[in-house]
């Protein structure tokens, strides 16, 4: 097993980088069963822990293939999951965080995770119609009752997580961070280390682009969600892709790929910064986990911050209907 270091989530302690398992079932295209359950015992071997999963990714799909995975193996997984898109794939996006439907969605991923209790357990997206009072008062619930161990939020902004805070604490905020996301720069990553908040970032390498693998839409799959993001649009993709070009630059001169510099850049946010790239396959995995021996100097990390300065980058990280999930 790897010597992969730790950090903490608040009081949670997990391995220094998790891996992201959206897309072994959902968003990227067709993914194969086995290999990703071998990419999952891979990690596990390696000595990665914690394991990101959501009801919404493959409509339950993703809890199922994480449940077969884990089986036998639970004692050397912190299993995250996560409920609030309360629509089916294809059916216009709903998010729900009433007190019911909490205790109703955790009801179900324990049942598809095959466990008896999830380590942390996150609202997916804020429910603007439901104080977020009510919503972290079930998720407590579900703590006292055994169910649920620690409790997270995705995508919430600073005045949504003082307010969930102060019912029940809060160990981690998953939200996009990378080079080419950094909104949570001015307010919310501050109010997370005021309020000893963990910070959990999930498409540190910005979706796969920031690896330098992609120069065209017409490499990925026709049912790969990239394809209608806006930052692979025609025209923005040409701007950001002289980004990473300048990326490509600073990683052979550091001898690394540019996806590992991209990733610890990342890493060196902080001690409480544990990113979840995700991946179906063996290599990149490795990869990917090889980025947490790399050093970066100040100087080095002004460098890849001024090749990729957040006001460049062309277009927005979500369209305009998923935007409006975004808790502010």
């Amino acid at each position: 097993m790897t010597d992969v270091p730790t950090r903490h989530l608040g009081s949670l302690a997990v391995s220094a980088q998790g891996l992201g398992c959206m897309g072994m079932s959902h968003g990227y295209g067709a993914s194969d069963d086995a290999q990703s359950i071998a990419t999952l015992h891979h990690a596990l071997d390696l000595g990665v822990t914690l394991l990101d999963t959501a009801d919404f990714y493959g409509a339950g799909h993703n809890e199922e293939l994480i449940g077969r995975a884990v089986a036998g193996r639970r004692d050397q997984v912190v299993l995250a999951t996560k409920f609030g898109f309360a629509n089916r794939l294809g059916e216009p996006v709903r998010v729900r965080g009433d007190a019911a439907y909490v205790r109703q969605a955790c009801e179900a991923s324990l049942r598809r995770l095959g466990v008896d209790h999830i380590d942390l357990y996150y609202q997916h997206r804020v429910d603007p119609q439901v104080p977020i009072e009510e919503t972290v008062g079930a998720m407590a619930e579900l703590v006292q009752a055994g169910k649920v161990r620690h409790l997270g939020l995705s995508e919430a902004g600073a005045h949504t997580l003082r307010r969930a805070h102060a019912v029940h604490p809060i160990t981690a905020l998953q939200s996009e961070w990378s080079l080419w996301t950094r909104d949570l720069e001015a307010e919310i990553a501050p109010v997370c280390r005021e309020l000893g908040i963990g910070l959990v970032p999930f498409s540190p390498l910005g979706r796969g682009f920031l690896t330098g693998r992609y120069s065209s839409v017409d490499e990925l799959s026709e049912t790969d969600m990239r394809r209608g993001q806006p930052r692979f649009a025609d025209g923005n993709l040409e701007r950001n892709l002289a980004i990473v070009a300048q990326l490509n630059e600073l990683a052979e001169a550091k001898g690394v790929t540019t996806g590992q510099l991209a990733l610890a850049w990342v890493q060196h946010r902080g001690d409480d910064v544990v990113p979840i790239p995700g991946t179906r396959r063996q290599r990149y995995l490795e990869e990917n986990l090889a980025a947490l021996a790399i050093e970066l100097s100040a100087e080095e990390l002004a460098a890849i911050e001024a090749a990729a300065p957040a006001e460049e980058i062309a277009g927005t990280r979500y369209d305009a209907t998923s935007l409006t999930f975004v808790d502010n």
